[in-house]
């Protein structure tokens, strides 16, 4: 599953805008409070929505006040989000595009999801299937999904009312293995991950636990590194055979359960014969190592977030980091990431490079690849040098 496009209306620092063409890893820049965190959180508001309700997820953001772009009348404008996604892809043929649309209004302290779409698109020009149409908590779902594409197919609908009007449709109906293309991006939004690795937490010696993926703060990172030496061990020996190139100086990890049953991690170092323990170790090289386990992982996420990866990191190894993010997600995972880092910028290709421009109070989000003149200089210099030296005038350092 890839997302394709995003739109973004009256969600914060975002009046308008639209960013589209997305590849697998897609890179933000930005000055700080442009708006890169708003643009995760734009998933984060939706997975809010779909865990819990629409009226929980805003007022975890601090009340409609707070979500929706200021200037807006509370009681008339509305948050629109589009998101255009495709299930499957292969070289020869690209699966149906997927729109998933939803209208949020404000009223008597409780949001309303006034409309909520998710629709194929039949070819270019055919009108799309509506598999999910609902409005104000009442609408209906396609049955007959199996059959779309079908010459003389007509569609099958069932009427369907959530218990409230702040509950999305999807919440429901994603369950139900009949309405694949919901679950779809249910799984999407239930799965997506966005990185707020916390260096002490990863240093802390965890509790004995089983752990298949790594928190979003990376305080079980030596449980997900046992689990991976005990049950997937190709993948573990993969790593361990990067290690010397990614961290310089480390040519070995370990994750040993002690007698009082606790987990440590154990960095070798070519230089000396012992071992030693996480909390010893440099933050950059528990960083790298962490990143190594998540990019690594053997279920990858649908979206992964990474906000500012540069941070506790040298420079010297942010491009192989961008390398890592590249090859996880030509396994199939997405990636957006934030940066201010010109070092990881220049890892990229032109097509993957999007900055944020604030002006008046609200943000757009632009392509590098949409600028003639980025696009001619990237043939020759990397986009790292051209975003130090002004030439991608808009992104401020």
């Amino acid at each position: 599953m890839r997302i394709e496009s995003v739109s973004i209306e009256n969600y914060k620092v975002f009046k308008r805008t639209t960013i589209k063409n997305l590849h697998s890893m897609v890179v933000l820049l930005g000055a700080n409070g442009s708006g890169k965190s708003t643009f995760f959180d734009v998933f984060g508001f939706l997975s809010d929505a779909l865990q819990n309700n629409a009226t929980i997820a805003i007022n975890r953001r601090g009340g409609f006040h707070e979500v929706i772009s200021r200037g807006c009348d509370v009681k008339k404008d509305c948050i629109k989000i589009e998101i255009k996604f495709r299930n499957t892809m292969s070289e020869k043929e690209l699966s149906p595009l997927i729109t998933y649309y939803i209208e949020i209004g404000f009223e008597n302290r409780k949001a309303i999801i006034h409309r909520e779409i998710l629709s194929y698109r039949r070819g270019r020009y055919g009108r799309p299937w509506r598999f999910l149409d609902f409005t104000d908590g009442s609408g209906n779902a396609i049955t007959n999904e199996d059959e779309y594409g079908k010459e003389g197919t007509q569609e099958k609908r069932l009427q369907q009312k959530v218990t409230d009007s702040d509950i999305l449709a999807i919440k429901g109906l994603g369950q139900f293995e009949q309405f694949k293309v919901i679950n779809s991006f249910r799984n999407l939004l239930e799965r997506w991950y966005v990185s707020n690795f916390k260096i002490e937490h990863a240093r802390n010696i965890s509790d004995t636990g089983f752990s298949t993926h790594l928190s979003v703060t990376g305080e079980n990172l030596a449980q997900v590194t046992k689990y991976l030496y005990d049950y997937k061990r190709e993948i573990f020996d993969e790593i361990l055979e990067k290690l010397p190139r990614r961290i310089p100086g480390i040519n070995k990890v370990e994750a040993k359960e002690t007698e009082d049953g606790r987990i440590l991690l154990k960095f070798q170092d070519e230089h000396f014969k012992d071992p030693f323990v996480a909390r010893y170790v440099s933050d950059g090289t528990i960083k790298m190592f962490a990143y190594m386990i998540l990019l690594h992982d053997p279920n990858p996420h649908p979206l992964l977030c990474i906000e500012e990866p540069e941070n506790f990191l040298h420079p010297d190894l942010l491009l192989q980091l961008c390398e890592e993010i590249h090859t996880y997600a030509e396994k199939g995972g997405q990636v957006f990431v934030s940066t201010h880092s010109p070092d990881f910028v220049n890892g990229l290709n032109v097509d993957e490079l999007f900055f944020l421009v604030k002006n008046n109070g609200y943000s757009t989000i632009k392509a590098a690849i949409e600028n003639d003149m980025v696009k001619e200089l990237a043939k020759d210099n990397g986009l790292g040098w051209l975003w130090r030296n002004h030439y991608i005038k808009d992104a401020n350092l």
